[in-house]
């Protein structure tokens, strides 16, 4: 039975990979390193900040790491005030509490900016639990963050749904036991599927709690 569902952030909630792309595009050539468009979409696979800059840049001091992090996060906020829901979302959780289902916020981001965005959306008071990057030792797949999630919701794993729409982000759902609700904006369905979620969707736009609820009947 459906009993919760925990949200990712940047792409589920919030329609944030553009302003996070450009964001890193600018920190990159300000430090004189050159990547690609096609390597860049690395950073929007639901990785922790300090994932992301080691794949790009190697081996880091973790003074480099808080330096470089704050860095692009004030480039990010120079565009986070375009920065929309995605839509359909905010129709959805009123849907899933009007139906009594709890809702959590699991994210790679840092805690800082998980409350700057959803403060800035007037969504943070909508989450009962919020669990950031900051709260776990590993991030996505790893399911750590979505086990922690649903422990401070006091539910089992086998009643929660995940949205995600990442591949590492499914395969860390479907790693602590949930079933799993894609978002495939960006047309990549098949690799969302691949990764073993449950559903595919493009927005959140005519979702239905009742096919949600089927998910867990079989």
């Amino acid at each position: 039975m459906l009993t919760g569902i925990i949200f990712d952030l940047d792409g589920v909630v919030v329609d944030s990979h553009a302003a996070h792309l450009q964001a890193w595009k600018e920190f990159f050539e300000s430090i004189g390193k050159e990547v690609s468009d096609e390597d860049l979409a690395f950073v929007i696979e639901g990785r922790r900040r300090e994932e992301i800059l080691r794949h790009f840049l190697g081996e880091l001091s973790q003074e480099q790491i808080g330096e470089y992090g704050a860095r692009k996060e004030a480039l990010f906020r120079g565009y986070a005030r375009e920065v929309k829901t995605v839509p359909g979302v905010l129709e959805f959780l009123d849907l899933s509490q009007e139906a009594g289902l709890q809702v959590a916020l699991a994210s790679s981001a840092s805690r800082v900016r998980v409350k700057y965005m959803l403060k800035g959306l007037g969504l943070d008071s909508r989450f009962g639990v919020v669990v950031s990057g900051d709260d776990v030792s590993a991030g996505k797949p790893d399911p750590q963050a979505f086990r922690l999630a649903a422990a401070e919701l006091g539910l089992s794993p086998d009643g929660l749904l995940v949205c995600e729409d990442a591949v590492c982000g499914v395969e860390a759902a479907k790693a602590a036991g949930m079933k799993c609700l894609a978002i495939a904006a960006n047309g990549r369905g098949a690799l969302l599927k691949q990764a073993g979620a449950d559903m595919i969707i493009q927005d959140f736009r005519g979702t239905s709690l009742e096919d949600l609820r089927g998910l867990f009947t079989s």
